[in-house]
C-alpha cells in the first residue's frame, strides 16, 4: 500500500516526476569504486536497496548480498531487474529500522540515501540495528546528501550528524565529500552529480 509509505508512494508516481530521484538506473560511482578498492566483503546488506541497482551490481560479482527495502513496488521491480539480467540476487521486503532474523549475519553494509532522510533519534536507532546485524568488524558505508545542499534538494547529513549516529559500538573510520548521482528535478530523465557525504564506519 502507498498509504503510510513515502518510499512506495514515490515509486508509484515515478514517470509524473523525479518522485524517486535517488533511483537512477546504475550504480552510485561511490559504490563502484568501493568495490574495486577491495572494500566491500559479504555478505553484504543493501540497506534501502530501492529497485535493486547496488545489489545487482555486487551480485553479478559474486557477492553474497541482501537488498531489503520497504517498498513492495521496488523490491518487484528489483527482481524483475535481477531475472532479466541473468543475475541471481536475493531480496526482502522489510524495514530497515527491524531486520529481524539477520543478527550477526553482514560483513559490510551499504546504503545509498537512506541515513539521511530519517531523523536524529532514527538514526541512531538505525545505526542500533546495523550494529545488532553486522558481524564484529564489519563495515558500513553510508551515502548521503551533503547537508549544504545543492539547489532543488533537500539538505542531508553532516559529519555530525554521522558521529552522533555511529558512536556507540563503532568507530569513524572516514567521513568524505563524495558525489551523489541523482536525477534532476527540473528534467528526471537527466542525471546529475550533486555534493555527497561518504562515512566508512566500522563496528567494534
Amino acid at each position: 500500500m502507498a498509504e503510510g509509505n513515502p518510499f512506495e508512494a514515490a515509486y508509484r508516481a515515478r514517470g509524473q516526476r523525479a518522485s524517486a530521484p535517488w533511483d537512477v538506473g546504475r550504480p552510485q560511482r561511490v559504490v563502484t569504486e568501493l568495490e574495486r578498492a577491495g572494500s566491500i566483503r559479504g555478505p553484504v546488506l543493501d540497506a534501502g536497496c530501492g529497485t535493486g541497482e547496488h545489489t545487482i551490481f555486487l551480485a553479478s560479482l559474486g557477492y553474497d548480498v541482501l537488498g531489503v527495502d520497504s517498498s513492495p513496488s521496488a523490491v518487484e521491480e528489483a527482481r524483475g531487474k535481477a531475472a532479466a539480467r541473468g543475475v541471481v540476487a536475493r531480496f526482502e521486503l522489510g524495514d530497515a529500522l527491524e531486520l529481524d532474523g539477520h543478527d550477526g549475519e553482514f560483513g559490510t553494509v551499504v546504503d545509498t540515501g537512506l541515513f539521511h532522510l530519517f531523523d536524529t533519534e532514527t538514526r541512531g536507532r538505525y545505526a542500533d540495528v546495523l550494529r545488532r546485524v553486522s558481524r564484529p568488524g564489519a563495515v558500513a558505508h553510508v551515502l548521503s546528501l551533503s547537508d549544504t545542499p545543492a539547489p532543488g534538494f533537500p539538505a542531508g547529513a553532516g559529519e555530525a550528524d554521522y558521529r552522533a549516529a555511529f558512536h556507540d559500538g563503532w568507530r569513524v573510520e572516514q567521513i568524505r565529500a563524495a558525489p551523489f548521482t541523482c536525477l534532476d528535478p527540473g528534467d528526471p530523465l537527466r542525471r546529475v552529480d550533486v555534493p555527497g557525504w561518504l562515512a566508512t564506519v566500522r563496528r567494534s
